[in-house]
């Protein structure tokens, strides 16, 4: 009976100290020190939240960058429908590079890009334009791959290159701590940077 009372008063006191105290302090220092990141990193134009700096969108608009394809179509639903919360997820089909599906998706990707993008040629395509990302819902493109886009863009929404590329590069990564990752552009913040420019938001 005694090792009972034991086990039974260190298991309530690991409950409180775990599933209570622990628990607040996080939540506490997460919302004071690190309120916007604790929060989901909203980025917020004229005081609304419009969009996360983590989470990818889908651009179909000539008018914007377009990002990575996603195996998730970035939990999107159309106009009106309510998204079942079961469906909520991310992920990768992670296919074989031999995988026909894979190749059938990645001829269907080249085409749509060709088309948008007439000025390019097969062999200039980047390769994370054609490639989803582990999660499905990654933000980031290369550098080139925003690059390659600025030609549509511009004659799209009348926005000059050198503005483009001004907006590439406010929008523009570096490594983190200077060695992991790439530097990278996030297509969230350049399209929002568009938006702003065409009074859209």
């Amino acid at each position: 009976m005694k090792k009972f009372m034991q086990c039974l008063k260190l298991s309530v006191l690991l409950l409180i100290i775990c599933g209570i105290i622990y628990p607040l302090i996080v939540t506490a220092l997460g919302q004071s020190l690190f309120a916007n990141k604790a929060n989901g990193s909203f980025i917020k134009v004229d005081g609304k939240e419009v969009a996360s700096t983590f989470i990818g969108q889908d651009f179909t608009s000539d008018k914007f960058f377009k990002g990575r394809i996603s195996s998730v179509n970035y939990n999107t639903s159309k106009e009106g429908e309510e998204i079942d919360p079961s469906t909520v997820a991310s992920g990768s089909q992670n296919l074989a590079l031999s995988n026909d599906e894979l190749k059938e998706r990645r001829e269907v990707t080249i085409k749509e890009i060709l088309k948008e993008n007439t000025s390019l040629t097969r062999d200039q395509i980047p390769e994370d334009l054609i490639t989803s990302s582990g999660s499905g819902l990654d933000p980031h493109i290369s550098v080139k791959s925003a690059e390659v886009q600025v030609g549509r863009v511009s004659n799209s929404t009348g926005i000059s290159k050198e503005t483009l590329y001004e907006y590439i590069d406010n929008a523009t990564e570096n490594k983190q701590l200077g060695i992991l990752g790439q530097t990278r552009v996030n297509v969230v913040k350049l399209n929002i940077q568009i938006a702003k420019a065409l009074n859209l938001i």
